[in-house]
């Protein structure tokens, strides 16, 4: 885990969160939890190179075309990290009420050898991590702020899960983009 503090500076990171928020096609998908259909707490959007198709919670992501600014932020992340990302997951947190319940990206299409990236662009949130195989492993947080970059190195999804809870008292907006690489079909 590797945690790069104001890896953009903040002028940076306003034009980035500007312009996601005006040209991102954003969605508020359904999905299914404990047998249960329910509206996903948050907005996201599912932006991949041709035949990146990902699913998770029963949910088959429609894969949307790159914008200006996540294709930047794509060569930019590629490049510095080493990792050829075609795919990225955006999350928008209209305000402290939307969440993410503890979880692993570890779905089969995604590449266990690749990082996964997370940029924080908006308002400062709690980022939370424990061990998987611990049912009562202590986590440990992060307040991620504005221009903060968060790279999850394998082997992190095998053996932690991470959630982003709830901060009612968090007016303004976060949005999150998770840069991933996704296996292409047939290759596991």
């Amino acid at each position: 885990m590797r945690h790069f503090v104001r890896w953009a500076n903040a002028d940076q990171a306003d034009l980035w969160l500007d312009a996601l928020l005006a040209a991102v096609p954003w969605k508020q998908e359904h999905i299914t939890v404990f047998g249960r259909r329910q509206a996903m707490p948050r907005l996201s959007c599912w932006m991949a190179d041709p035949g990146c198709e990902y699913r998770y919670s029963d949910l088959q992501n429609v894969i949307e075309p790159w914008v200006p600014a996540a294709r930047e932020l794509r060569a930019r992340l590629s490049d510095e990290l080493g990792c050829p990302f075609n795919s990225l997951l955006l999350n928008l947190y209209r305000d402290g009420r939307d969440s993410m319940g503890w979880h692993a990206d570890d779905e089969p299409e995604l590449d266990p050898d690749a990082p996964i990236a997370s940029l924080s662009l908006g308002a400062t949130r709690t980022f939370r991590m424990r061990p998987r195989r611990v049912a009562s492993g202590q986590a440990v947080a992060w307040e991620l702020r504005h221009g903060d970059l968060l790279v999850m190195d394998p082997p992190t999804q095998r053996d932690w899960r991470h959630e982003l809870p709830r901060r009612v008292r968090v007016l303004a907006p976060r949005l999150n983009l998770t840069f991933r690489k996704v296996l292409p079909r047939g290759v596991k």
